[in-house]
C-alpha cells in the first residue's frame, strides 16, 4: 500500500468523521444528505484534480472508498424486497375499513401513474427531438464495453428474448419465496402480486366468519411493516456516508470530456424531467390542491430522493408527507407510495427508456416522428414499466424490456454509463413525486384529504435522525 493510497484513505475517513458530526445537530435527514452529497462531489472533485483518471493510486483509492459506497447500495438492495412485499401487503389489508373503495383506489392510483408514465414518454420525444440527440457518433470504450457484457450476461435470454406474452406471463409468481431473494429480473412484479393477493385475502378472512383470526392478521401485517419500517429508517441513517462515497466516487473517476460529450443527453433529460414535473402539477391544480404548496410540503421528500437515487428508501418519508402533510389517508398514501416504487414510474420507466429509443430510431430506419410508431413506442413504455425496482439499475432494466420490444439493440443503454448517476437522481426525484401526485390525486378526487395538514403552516421534519 502506497502512501499516497494511506493519505486518501485517511482523508476519506476523516470527511466521514466530520460528516458524522451532524447527528449532533437538529437538521432533517436530507440537509444531512445533501451535507454528504456537496462534500463527496468537492471531495472528488480534488482527487480528479490530483490525479488523472486512470491512474492507479486513485483506482485503488476508490476500490477502498466502494466499501462505504456499494456498502450502502447493497444495504438498499437488501431492504428492496421485503420493504415492497411489506408495503404492498399492508397497503392492501390497510383498505379493510373502507373495502368497497379497494377498486376505486387501486383505478386512479395506478391509472395515475400510468397514464403520467404515457405522457412522460410522449415528453421524452419531444425533447430528444428538440435537442436533435441520436446514436450516431457515441464511442464504446472499455468502460462501455464492460458494461455491455455485463448487461447482456444478466439479462439478455432473460428479458431481451421474450416476447411481450411471455414478458407478461413471467410476472405470475409461481415460487414467491424464490422470487423474495431476486432469481428473476421480474421478480419484483411478482412479489408484489404476491403481496397483494395475499392482501386480499387477510381482507376475505375479516369479512367471513374468521373475523377474529383476520384481526390478528391485520396486527401481524401492522406489526411486521412497522418492524420493516425500522429496518429501513436505520439503513437512511447512513444515507449520508453512502452518498459521500458515492459522489465521490463519480466525480473523481469521471472524464469531463466523455460528459461534455453527453452534454446534450443530460440536458435533455432535465428539460424532460422539467416538464413531467409542471405535468404534475397542473395534475394537482386540476384536482383542487396548490402546487406550489405541495411542492414546498413534499421538498424533503424529493431532495432526499434526489440525493439517494432510491425511490424503494423514500417509501417512509414518501408516505409520511402525504399522511401528516398534505392530509392523504395513510391507506391512500401506503397504496400509492408501495405501488409508485414498482409501477408507473415517470422517469427511470417513462422518459429514459423512451429517449433511448427515439435516438436509435433513425440508425434503425425508423421515422421517429411517425405518429403511430409514437403511440406505439408510448404503449410498450406504459406497460413496461410495471414491474421496474426502485433502486438504481431500474433505468436500464426498463431500457433492455423497451428496446428489443421494437426490434432495436441494447447497446446504447450502455454507452451513457458517464453520465449514469447524474440523471439517474433526477429521474428518482420525479418518480417519488410522481407517486405523491398519485397518492394526493386520488384522495382529492374521492374526497378524503384532510385540508387542515395540507394548510398547516408548521410541519413536523420527516424521519429526522
Amino acid at each position: 500500500m502506497s502512501m499516497l493510497l494511506i493519505i486518501n484513505i485517511a482523508v476519506f475517513v476523516v470527511l466521514l468523521l466530520l460528516l458524522a458530526q451532524t447527528r449532533k445537530t437538529t437538521w432533517s435527514l436530507s440537509k444531512k444528505v445533501l451535507s454528504g452529497l456537496v462534500l463527496g462531489v468537492l471531495f472528488g472533485l480534488g482527487l480528479h484534480l490530483v490525479y488523472p483518471t486512470g491512474t492507479q493510486v486513485l483506482t485503488d483509492s476508490i476500490s477502498w472508498f466502494n466499501i462505504v459506497g456499494n456498502g450502502y447500495v447493497k444495504l438498499l438492495q437488501m431492504v428492496v424486497m421485503p420493504l415492497v412485499f411489506i408495503s404492498i401487503l399492508s397497503a392492501v389489508a390497510k383498505l379493510h375499513m373502507a373495502t368497497s373503495s379497494l377498486g376505486k383506489i387501486s383505478f386512479l392510483s395506478i391509472g395515475t401513474l400510468l397514464v403520467t408514465t404515457f405522457i412522460a414518454a410522449l415528453v421524452a420525444v419531444f425533447v430528444t427531438r428538440l435537442f436533435g440527440l441520436t446514436a450516431d457518433g457515441l464511442v464504446q470504450g472499455a468502460a462501455e464495453t464492460a458494461r455491455l457484457s455485463a448487461l447482456q450476461s444478466d439479462y439478455v435470454g432473460k428479458v431481451t428474448d421474450l416476447s411481450v406474452p411471455q414478458f407478461i406471463l413471467s410476472f405470475i409468481p409461481t415460487n414467491p419465496f424464490a422470487d423474495l431473494t431476486g432469481a428473476k429480473p421480474t421478480a419484483i412484479i411478482s412479489v408484489v402480486i404476491f403481496a397483494a393477493f395475499l392482501g386480499v385475502a387477510a381482507l376475505r378472512l375479516l369479512k367471513d366468519d374468521e373475523a377474529a383470526k383476520g384481526k390478528y392478521v391485520l396486527t401481524a401485517i401492522d406489526t411486521a411493516q412497522m418492524w420493516v419500517m425500522k429496518l429501513v429508517r436505520l439503513v437512511m441513517t447512513l444515507t449520508p456516508y453512502g452518498v459521500f462515497a458515492l459522489m465521490t466516487k463519480v466525480v473523481a473517476s469521471s472524464n469531463l470530456a466523455d460528459i461534455l460529450k453527453l452534454g446534450g443527453f443530460l440536458a435533455a433529460s432535465y428539460v424532460g424531467i422539467a416538464i413531467m414535473f409542471v405535468v404534475h402539477a397542473l395534475i394537482l391544480a386540476g384536482s383542487g390542491i396548490n402546487p406550489i404548496r405541495f411542492f414546498k410540503k413534499v421538498w424533503p421528500v424529493i431532495t432526499f430522493a434526489f440525493t439517494s437515487r432510491s425511490s424503494a428508501a423514500s417509501i417512509p418519508m414518501n408516505i409520511e408527507a402525504q399522511t401528516n402533510r398534505i392530509g392523504v389517508p395513510e391507506s391512500i398514501a401506503s397504496f400509492s407510495a408501495s405501488f409508485g416504487t414498482t409501477i408507473g414510474q415517470n422517469g427511470c420507466a417513462g422518459l429514459y427508456p423512451a429517449m433511448l429509443a427515439v435516438m436509435v430510431a433513425p440508425t434503425m430506419g425508423v421515422n421517429p416522428l411517425d405518429p403511430l410508431w409514437i403511440l406505439t413506442l408510448a404503449g410498450i413504455v406504459t406497460m413496461s414499466s410495471i414491474g421496474v425496482a426502485g433502486v438504481g439499475g431500474g433505468a436500464t432494466f426498463a431500457a433492455l424490456i423497451v428496446l428489443p420490444a421494437l426490434g432495436f439493440p441494447i447497446t446504447l443503454a450502455a454507452l451513457l454509463i458517464s453520465i449514469e448517476p447524474l440523471i439517474d437522481m433526477g429521474r428518482t426525484a420525479l418518480n417519488v413525486n410522481g407517486s405523491m401526485t398519485a397518492g394526493t390525486f386520488t384522495s382529492q378526487v374521492m374526497g378524503l384529504t384532510d385540508k387542515s395538514k395540507f394548510d398547516q403552516e408548521n410541519d413536523k421534519d420527516l424521519v429526522n435522525s
